[in-house]
């Protein structure tokens, strides 16, 4: 019997289910990998653009003013500007229809600005769901991967007179490497999810404030 219990050696001679679920496991992982970096760079953005935002809404700039150059200009200014522009439209626009009606401009730019804000939370949010899955369904389907190694290496020992440790260890070690491959995707996942559900969560923070803060802002000149 081949004693050699390398991690290659121990995958090439796994059973072909084994194997599979080995493979799915590391499609599982290199996804998982591709969500977290992407997030890590969209996250991070989102979060310097906010800042940077709020920095230039507060210089006591008309408000007016910083609203067409939003429009004028190509360049993205981050989710934030985006829930601000979505606002003042709303905000001018009933003005111009109901300049009478200061809590139809309020309540209409409130609306606007947290149907932005939902869209925007979404689309940080997005694959999100992909590393909570993978997180908790890795570790069972590397477990799946070693109960079916074990029982095929069991199997194997009803054919064999004396059942020794070098007979036994190697049938052991391939259907463990599926739980070990199991936990090298699901930690990762779980890790990244939790930490990109915080950092959403506060930008989410700082959106509901800002948009009682612009909300404060328009009252105070409508009123």
């Amino acid at each position: 019997m081949n004693n050699d219990l390398s991690i290659f050696t121990l995958v090439a001679q796994a059973s072909v289910l084994v194997q599979v679920v080995m493979a799915l496991l590391m499609l599982v992982s290199l996804g998982s990998w591709s969500v977290i970096f992407r997030k890590i760079f969209v996250i991070r953005a989102a979060r310097i653009a906010t800042q940077r935002f709020e920095d230039e809404f507060w210089t006591d700039r008309d408000l007016g003013v910083l609203h067409e150059q939003l429009r004028e200009q190509r360049r993205d200014h981050g989710p934030l500007a985006r829930i601000f522009s979505a606002g003042m439209t709303e905000f001018l626009r009933t003005r111009q229809q109901r300049p009478n009606d200061p809590a139809a401009m309020l309540d209409g730019s409130r609306r606007a600005m947290r149907a932005t804000s939902q869209r925007e939370l979404d689309a940080l949010e997005s694959s999100l769901a992909f590393l909570a899955s993978a997180g908790s369904v890795s570790p069972y389907v590397g477990l799946f991967g070693t109960v079916w190694g074990i029982m095929n290496s069991f199997r194997g020992l009803a054919n064999v007179h004396q059942a020794t440790l070098a007979a036994v260890a190697p049938g052991i070690a391939e259907a463990l490497v599926a739980t070990a491959i199991g936990l090298f995707a699901a930690i990762p996942a779980v890790v990244a999810y939790n930490r990109f559900a915080y950092d959403i969560d506060r930008i989410s923070s700082r959106f509901e404030t800002f948009i009682e803060e612009f909300s404060n802002v328009l009252h105070r000149q409508v009123g």
